[in-house]
This record gives C-alpha cells, structure tokens and sequence, in this order.
C-alpha cells in the first residue's frame, strides 16, 4: 500500500512539472499574433543581418575617406556618410551584430544570477530570502543606467564591461520574477509529493519547480534583450561602452549629435536600428506571454 503510494505521488509530481512546457497550442497561439509575428519577422532579421553583415555591408564600417565626408544619403551611400567619410549604412548593418551580442551576453549574465537568486530565495524562504530580497532591494533603489554606470566607473570603460554591468543591473529583476513564482508553486501538491518520496531540495528545484517558471522566464528574457540593447547604448553613448571606431549603435548617436542640424543621417538611422530592434523585441515578447499564459492555454 505504502509502494502505491509513493508510486502515485511520483506520478503525480511528473505530471504536475509538465504543462508549462507541453503544449500543443503554444506555437498556433504564437502564430494567430499579428504583433508577435511582426517581433518576430524583426528578431530573425536582426540575427540574419549580424549573421551575414560582412556579405551584405556594401563598405568597410570602419575604413576613413575624407573625400566623400558628411555626404547626404544618395545612391551610393543610402545612408550617407559620418564625419570621417565613413559608411553610416555599412555600420548601422555591422553595429547589429554589436546589438545582438550584447542583448544576448547580458541578459544570459541577468538570467542565470537572477534565476538562481530566485529560486533560492523562493524555495527555501527564511534567511535566505530575507537576504537576498535585502540585496535585490538595494539594487532597484538605483536607477538602471545610473548602477550600470556605476559599476562601469569600477570595471573600467568599454563595451565588455558595458555588457557586464547591464548583465547586473537586470539582475533583480530575475530574482523577484522566479521568486516570486516559487513561493506560489513550493506549497502545491506536486511539491509536497517530492518532497514526501524523499527527493532532495537540489532535485525538487531543478527537475519540478524550475520547469514551472519556464514560462515567465522566456518572456523577461526576450523583452531583456531589449532592454540590454537600450541601456548598453546609453553607456556608449555617454563614452563607458564602445569606444570608437566600432560600429555600434549608441556609439554613433554620440558621433551625430554634434551634427544634428548640417548631417542629420549620422544619429537618425542608428537611431532608428534601435527603435526598431526594440520594438521587435518587446511585441514578440508580448505576444510570447500570452501564447504561454497558462489561463489562455484553456480558452
């Protein structure tokens, strides 16, 4: 009787850890979103463009030509030129590899920190929680760009130190999202059932909470990447990212702006790459949270 039991609460833990990460309709969901497919047309076509760019780029992003310098878009140059006789199309389509890094290097340094933090914090409460809260707290007290320049002023300028502090700064944003989401699923059935069959706290988190969170998780970390792109060009922009001559997006913002009135192409077009990979970002991640919401899935 007592093997039957064990035997019926294993299954019921296995069950209990599967529909966030099962379902059928998730994809045909995703599909019926004309602004999740707009994101996500906008998505596969920054990764392609970073991909291909050195195939596709009609001019070396970096090469100098004082001969065709402040040229207005034409033929030649759709974009125009920078200061410096520069390529702005070449770079606006290299600076999307520079986007898609530092979306993707930053947020995976949010995601792991933060998902970690939160599952401790919402699985074994306490003093664990107490502190970790403590710390996330803190972290939100500061203003993003403002603790990403902070932490810049310690590593030192540039655009991997850039990408560390932003990868910091979402940090708690993680945390509270997991934890959160924890402490409602850590006293369902499925849980007390592992727990009761005599499973680790190790095993509990990684093979039947976690999975639980997945859904949430995908969706702050398409729209991170969004936010990462953002604010990393707000520190390039302000000199602590990219240094010059890389081809990145805020970095060139800066280097328009003193032109903004003789050679509005230098800050306009690199301007709008970021308007438009954010965007992206941000409406297929919508589109993501209601394709996995566990209440739509039933309708």
């Amino acid at each position: 009787m007592g093997n039957v039991s064990l035997t019926a609460s294993s299954d019921r833990v296995n069950l209990a850890a599967e529909p966030l990460l099962r379902r059928p309709s998730t994809i045909k969901r995703l599909m019926r979103s004309p602004s999740a497919i707009i994101g996500l047309v906008i998505v596969v076509s920054l990764v392609l463009v970073a991909i291909f760019a050195p195939l596709i780029a009609p001019y070396d992003p970096i090469k100098q030509s004082f001969r065709i310098q402040l040229q207005p878009p034409s033929i030649g140059h759709p974009f125009g030129t920078d200061e410096f006789g520069r390529d702005i199309l070449s770079r606006v389509l290299y600076g999307a590899r520079w986007a898609l890094f530092v979306g993707l290097l930053a947020d995976s340094i949010a995601l792991v920190l933060g998902v970690t933090l939160g599952l401790l914090a919402g699985y074994f409460g306490g003093k664990t929680d107490g502190v970790i809260s403590l710390l996330t707290d803190v972290m939100l007290a500061f203003p993003y760009l403002l603790l990403a320049m902070i932490v810049v002023a310690v590593l030192g300028p540039g655009i991997t130190n850039a990408m560390i502090a932003i990868g910091i700064v979402y940090i708690p944003q993680y945390t509270r999202l997991v934890r959160g989401t924890v402490m409602s699923i850590r006293e369902k059935e499925f849980v007390e059932a592992a727990r009761c069959i005599g499973l680790s706290p190790f095993r509990i988190i990684v093979r039947h909470t976690l999975p639980n969170c997945v859904a949430p998780i995908i969706v702050m970390a398409t729209l991170a990447i969004g936010w990462a792109i953002v604010e990393t060009a707000g520190l390039s922009f302000l000199g602590l990212g990219a240094q010059p001559p890389t081809p990145e997006w805020g970095a060139m913002l800066a280097s328009g702006r003193n032109y903004m009135l003789s050679a509005w192409w230098i800050a306009t077009f690199p301007g709008l790459a970021i308007v438009v990979v954010v965007v992206g970002f941000n409406i297929l991640g919508d589109g993501l949270r209601d394709a996995l919401d566990p209440y739509l899935s039933h309708r």
